[in-house]
């Protein structure tokens, strides 16, 4: 069972290296894997005791904290599905997610949630508070529902066998062009993903990072957490429960971190303090990962120089419980700038819309099949009819091989801009808008536009201290950029709106900036 379940990883992992550091929360304590198995078996007993059943959908929304780690683990030992949520969504999301999710029980930190908890309260759902007051002693569950406050009684779950088919995972797409889709994922597709992950960066025992990324998501929950536990090796927890630019590099020091993942707007942040605050010394580490959105060559590029370590950009979804795809590490191969690296432990093709495979260098639509798939979405046979055809499932995604065998991503389907037929890139304007030594942050979208269909926009952030404006930004495309590719209007601005994990939404950057604009100039959008 140890093989083809997260579970079964885990166990084997306590019993192989029980001394070893498994959780870190920073300057405060540290959890073995021998305890943290100790504290998942005697939490999962508990929910078992208090009627938590096979297939009991159970909502967690927590910082990236110790108690919500075991509670994850706890409950999926109990063979329920852990839904995680963010915490900061508002009541009226709370009730959306918690409702689609059919969730049975709301877990939240001994403080609570107000908006998940009136969300929970009108929905009928049981709210527990949870607490690790000290490493030595057993979570604290505090509910106006007497069972959950049981003493553990680990043989509850000793006859539990969890088995690759159980749904451990729910979560939701981010919804970028619809309502989010429910995404369950078994034992072993979860399983499946944490080894593709263990094995294309050499994870092992030694290995230790710190997590910014939240837990809530796939990409910190996977990558970052359970590929690092179910190694044998560390994880540290920020004191504060979320990324701090203030803390990283004295965390990732202080508990001998050898490499770690974020999106690229966390690597821009990691780079702009090491630009204004440089720290004295930093560790030496293995390699930094970057996942969840384009990283453009030229930040790759700064990261690689300022920190000394190679970077390696890889391509995930949440559908296939995290990683498809990634560059390798030195001594395996090339690292190539502005491509997502060699599928990872399952099968992909690019297809046309005919389902025939594309030669090299030719685009088609990413796809992919194997363990770490799942199985369809939740209660939504429209988006499976469209997500599974010809035997694959369709990521959304416009890419091509090259000839190394390497992918290069060109854009989503539905945000690829056409331009009185002429189809642009955004990543590839991205890239050119990032390359500008003034500018920190910049994307491109589409607008409808009266003649050619759609035009081309972007946004930017100067970097502290430059005054860019938007004719400097239009020379800079012009020299290049194809003259089609060249932004017509260009935003100069202070933030631009982003998902909970750091990733931009082009749909929500074009209706930010559109809606500035008078909205008769663009009768169209939304459409």
């Amino acid at each position: 069972m140890e093989s083809s379940t997260l579970t079964g990883l885990l166990t084997n992992v306590a019993g192989k290296f029980p001394d070893r550091r498994a959780i870190s929360v920073s300057n405060k304590f540290d959890l073995t894997h021998a305890r943290l198995h100790d504290l998942v078996e005697r939490t999962a007993s508990r929910l078992v005791a208090a009627g938590v059943k096979p297939g009991d959908v159970i909502a967690l929304t927590f910082p990236n904290s110790v108690e919500y780690v075991i509670m994850f683990l706890a409950v999926i030992r109990a063979r329920a599905t852990a839904a995680p949520l963010n915490a900061a969504y508002t009541a009226d999301e709370f009730e959306f997610y918690l409702s689609d999710s059919e969730s049975k029980i709301l877990f939240t930190p001994q403080e609570g949630n107000e908006p998940a908890q009136t969300a929970a309260s009108k929905l009928s759902i049981p709210h527990v508070a949870v607490a690790l007051p000290a490493a030595d002693g057993d979570l604290k569950l505090s509910s106006s529902h007497a069972q959950y406050e049981s003493d553990p009684n680990p043989e509850l779950v000793s006859k539990l066998v969890n088995d690759p088919n159980d749904v451990s995972l729910f979560l939701h797409t981010s919804g970028t062009t619809s309502r989010p889709k429910g995404v369950p994922l078994t034992q072993l597709n979860l399983v499946s993903s944490v080894k593709n992950i263990q094995s294309v960066y050499k994870l092992t025992e030694s290995d230790s990072t710190v997590i910014v990324l939240p837990l809530f998501h796939v990409h910190g929950l996977m990558a970052g957490l359970l590929s690092s536990i179910g190694a044998g090796g560390a994880v540290t927890l920020p004191a504060a429960g979320r990324f701090s630019a203030s803390t990283f590099w004295s965390d990732m020091i202080k508990y001998n971190a050898t490499w770690y993942t974020a999106v690229p707007t966390i690597h821009q942040i990691i780079l702009d303090r090491h630009l204004n605050k440089p720290e004295p010394v930093y560790p030496k580490l293995r390699f930094i990962r970057s996942c969840s959105a384009a990283l453009a060559p030229s930040i790759l590029a700064r990261l690689e120089e300022s920190f000394g370590a190679p970077v390696l950009e890889a391509y995930a979804m949440t559908e296939a419980s995290h990683l498809m795809a990634s560059n390798p590490l030195p001594e395996d191969g090339p690292h190539v700038s502005g491509s997502v690296g060699k599928p990872v432990g399952q099968e992909m093709a690019i297809l046309d819309e005919n389902g025939k495979p594309q030669e090299a260098n030719a685009n088609g639509e990413v796809c992919i099949r194997g363990p770490n798939v799942t199985k369809g979405y939740k209660n939504n046979p429209e988006a499976n009819k469209s997500a599974y055809q010809f035997g694959w499932f369709h990521t959304g995604d416009i890419g091509y091989f090259d000839s190394d065998g390497y992918l290069h991503l060109v854009g989503r389907i539905k945000e690829l801009i056409n331009r009185g037929g002429e189809k642009i890139s955004p990543i590839e304007v991205d890239a050119v808008l990032l390359s500008h030594p003034d500018i920190a942050q910049g994307v491109a979208f589409g607008v409808p536009d009266d003649k050619y269909g759609e035009e081309i926009n972007c946004a930017v952030i100067p970097r502290e201290g430059s005054n860019i404006d938007e004719a400097e930004v239009s020379r800079f495309c012009k020299k290049n950029l194809a003259a089609f590719k060249v932004p017509k209007k260009i935003f100069i601005t202070d933030s631009l709106p982003k998902t909970a994990t750091g990733k931009i939404q082009r749909r929500i950057v074009a209706e930010h900036f559109l809606s500035q604009i008078s909205t008769a100039k663009v009768p169209k959008f939304g459409a």
